[in-house]
């Protein structure tokens, strides 16, 4: 793990778990995996960018992802989220299908979130690291734990955030978040096996925008602009 570059908002509430044995454990293994020359996605710069792009105090919603997608040249930190000139994956194809029949917006061309981050979307996965082409091959290894800390900081710290919780893996991961201070939405995940079993018209998208809207907060701007 590179030296710790986080956003000052996030490092003051989060410095002392770098300090933890866990965090310790994990950037261990991080290194020894590294060392063997193991490809490791994303690169180190981009373990922390969710929350680079999404400072502690601008979060409004949470999108609560499982893993870093494990193909060359798809993850760059943000949940869901692939580099603009990278097919679309399935998942969020199906996100992009629920969007428009929510709120009538036509599917972008791109699958490159960073306009949602910026609006205050935290796009975060429960693991930050994966090796290439092995799927779930880092969880289980610290990430969990550290990520927990960030919902918790959320659920703790702030009001009125949308918690977004898609499939049993986010909703485990969500179960502590106070329902009378916050809106948590769940449904199945956007995974094409499951998408038809309550995904699909579960208008996550305008439902967060009217909570946000209800309690004076600016809503998100779900329309991606194009992307060169």
């Amino acid at each position: 793990m590179p030296e710790i570059k986080l956003e000052p908002s996030w490092k003051a509430r989060l410095q002392d778990e770098f300090t933890k044995e866990y965090m310790q454990t994990l950037r261990r293994f991080l290194q020894a995996e590294k060392a063997l020359g193991k490809m490791i996605y994303p690169k180190g710069g981009e373990y922390f960018r969710a929350m680079d792009l999404t400072p502690f105090e601008q979060v409004k919603v949470v999108i609560l992802g499982q893993d870093p997608y494990h193909g060359p040249g798809q993850a760059h930190g943000l949940s869901f989220s692939v580099r603009p000139e990278i097919a679309i994956p399935p998942s969020l194809v199906n996100m992009y299908k629920e969007l428009e029949s929510d709120l009538g917006i036509p599917p972008a061309h791109h699958g490159f979130l960073e306009h949602w981050a910026q609006q205050g979307v935290l796009l975060l996965n429960s693991v930050l690291t994966v090796e290439h082409k092995q799927a779930a091959s880092h969880q289980g290894r610290g990430w969990e734990a550290f990520t927990d800390r960030i919902v918790a900081a959320l659920n703790e710290q702030r009001e009125h955030i949308v918690f977004i919780l898609w499939g049993s893996y986010a909703q485990k991961k969500g179960r502590f978040i106070d329902a009378q201070k916050h809106l948590v939405l769940k449904s199945v995940h956007p995974s094409p096996l499951s998408a038809y079993r309550g995904f699909f018209g579960s208008r996550p998208f305008s439902k967060s925008n009217d909570y946000l809207s209800s309690h004076g907060i600016p809503p998100v701007d779900w329309q991606l602009p194009p992307v060169n």
